[in-house]
């Protein structure tokens, strides 16, 4: 392990260092201020490449948050309304969502209504005329499904139509720049280069993390393939395309910077509650704000596929983020997060 520990939090270091996954980084602000800022192991499977504080990792749903901080940018600059049908900004869109639907995970758009092979990932026009043409699966505003693969498309989409700049540009121009974020997508053959490669915990684990055949989960997940498979994540294809619901490579610090751009007001907030209640991709009840969960403790961000998380603590003023290249489950989320309400009671 490699980084920074301010004293006092030894015990949050320790945490992560506790089982180390072959290449992962964690960072813990408070009032902005690094107090924990770690990394250990390696950018590569064959263990040649050190992880660094340049490296990448696709931290897969710990980017929606980024896409709807997107969105409420233009809302608060009057160019969009939340009430209003998505429909008024993309005339083409066929269900009868509003645009707070889609931040919130109402849309009842939870998966891409088109069977596709898996080069579609590099044609973001043929999946957003997928979605417009799509008849939503249950009454929008009903009832949630975490969007799992279709919500960066559609508020990416939503953005397109209304900025003019496809989502990437607007990200990296709105966001990324200006707090000085190593985050995107569709990332330059320079950016790949600096990528980590996934590997999975467990050799079963593409199987358990699809869920059970039939369910809004498996459906949400699967199409088009390749977002749990390796060749795929690890390539070119799925590096340099545009799928900023799953697809966002960014480093820890990047991340916990923009939790922390949101609790100093640089970024609009996003932990306002929308629905309280099922949610049929996650399969328990949640509280969705505008693109993050809403714990009872009050914390609130987004985790991701794999293990990375993303939130922010605002009793204890703090912002963290935690990525790793190895696919598997949130236990050291859980033992770092326990470790933090130690040293900060």
């Amino acid at each position: 392990m490699e980084g920074f520990i301010a004293p006092g939090f030894e015990a949050v270091g320790e945490a992560f260092a506790a089982d180390p996954r072959g290449g992962s980084a964690l960072t813990v602000l408070r009032h902005g201020e690094p107090i924990v800022d770690v990394r250990e192991g390696w950018r590569d499977a064959a263990h040649t490449l050190p992880w660094d504080t340049d490296t990448l990792v696709n931290v897969y749903s710990v980017g929606k948050p980024i896409m709807a901080a997107a969105v409420m940018l233009l809302e608060g600059r009057g160019l969009i309304t939340l009430p209003a049908p998505t429909a008024t900004y993309w005339p083409s869109f066929q269900t009868n969502a509003s645009v707070r639907d889609v931040l919130a995970h109402l849309a009842a758009l939870p998966s891409f209504p088109t069977p596709r092979p898996v080069e579609a990932w590099s044609d973001w026009d043929l999946l957003c005329a997928d979605l417009a043409a799509a008849a939503p699966e249950w009454q929008p505003g009903t009832v949630a499904a975490e969007h799992a693969l279709t919500y960066g498309h559609l508020l990416g989409e939503l953005i397109r139509r209304v900025d003019g700049r496809p989502p990437v540009q607007f990200v990296h121009e709105e966001i990324a720049a200006p707090l000085k974020l190593d985050l995107g997508f569709a990332l330059s053959a320079h950016d790949q280069s600096r990528c980590a490669e996934l590997e999975y915990e467990t050799p079963d684990w593409p199987a358990e993390s699809l869920g059970t055949p039939g369910s809004v989960h498996a459906r949400a997940v699967g199409n088009p393939p390749g977002t749990r498979d390796l060749a795929v994540l690890n390539g070119p294809l799925w590096r340099q395309s545009s799928v900023p619901a799953v697809n966002i490579h960014a480093t820890s610090q990047a991340i916990a910077r923009f939790y922390a751009a949101i609790l100093d007001g640089r970024l609009p907030s996003l932990a306002i509650p929308q629905y309280t209640g099922p949610d049929l991709f996650i399969e328990q009840d949640v509280t969705w704000g505008l693109g993050v969960q809403i714990e009872q403790d009050g914390t609130w961000g987004q985790g991701g596929l794999g293990g990375n998380a993303g939130w922010a603590d605002p009793q204890r003023h703090l912002a963290i983020a935690y990525v790793t290249r190895r696919l598997g489950d949130f236990a050291a989320v859980d033992r770092i997060e326990a470790a933090i309400h130690q040293a900060i009671p």
